[in-house]
């Protein structure tokens, strides 16, 4: 069986993958027992983190509709991970119906997921592609298909780039995202960190993963932000980023910054 030119043997299920860790996590169907053992040492090493990835889901929520509230009408949204309701499209055009949405992720299982849930909608699209290659996302047929780089696009790099290495040069990735967009573009980021604990142990459970989990300081994520504006309040825990409701008691134990920016030139 093929799938988006993957055969089924090359879907690996044999190691835990950070999207459906996540899905898991969230109280989602959408995985493996791989992927909950994986999770459940996670809750284990570190018993807030079902706390934080909801957090960081909130987040995604309320900046989704900021940039489309801002007039923004098309999304990119990379590391899309498994379908949890209520989708990014939903969101979007919940608030404006003309809104367009294309989906990236690189686990065949996520685009295999997304493609049924998506099937026949025309503002749409998924394409099976890697945040290491930004500039194959960029040219993707099914990103071009919805995004037109020549106006204004929204990208989502909400709980992604924690997972790229030094040596995989995130910085270059996020700056190439950046170049390709056009004045007005905005880009919404969160990222997981160690500053207000020590989260060794949990990122012990990512080195089996398909990808490794790399926390990052408060000041090395800004950096990602480097041509373009920040919007109030900067970078900040995500439940503190524009809050509709009463924000934690403890919020040391959200170990994610999230913050939107807009490219103004």
């Amino acid at each position: 069986m093929t799938e988006n030119g993957f055969r089924a043997e090359q879907i690996d299920t044999a190691r835990p993958h950070p999207a459906r860790i996540y899905d898991y996590l969230l109280g989602g169907k959408n995985n493996y027992e791989v992927d909950r053992e994986a999770g459940d040492r996670l809750a284990a090493a570190a018993p807030e983190v079902r706390l934080g990835v909801r957090a960081n889901r909130d987040f995604l929520r309320r900046a989704v509709r900021y940039v489309v509230g801002g007039g923004v009408r098309q999304i990119l949204d990379i590391g899309t991970g498994l379908p949890s309701s209520p989708h990014v499209h939903e969101i979007a055009q919940e608030m404006a119906p003309d809104v367009r949405v294309a989906y990236v992720d690189n686990d065949p299982i996520v685009n295999t997921y997304a493609n049924v849930l998506l099937s026949g909608s025309a503002a749409t699209s998924v394409a099976l592609a890697d945040l290491r290659d930004p500039r194959g996302i960029v040219d993707h047929p099914d990103v071009r298909r919805v995004i037109d780089f020549d106006e204004p696009v929204a990208v989502l790099l909400v709980a992604i780039v924690h997972f790229l290495t030094e040596a995989e040069e995130p910085g270059r990735v996020v700056a190439t995202l950046r170049d390709a967009l056009p004045a007005g573009s905005c880009l919404v980021l969160s990222h997981a960190t160690g500053d207000f604990a020590d989260r060794s142990a949990a990122q012990a459970v990512y080195d089996k993963a398909t990808a490794p989990l790399n926390l990052r300081s408060h000041a090395e994520i800004e950096r990602f932000f480097d041509g373009f504006t920040l919007v109030e309040p900067g970078l900040a825990q995500v439940p503190f980023w524009r809050p509709d409701a009463p924000p934690p008691t403890r919020p040391g134990e959200i170990g994610y910054y999230g913050g939107v920016a807009r490219k103004t030139g």
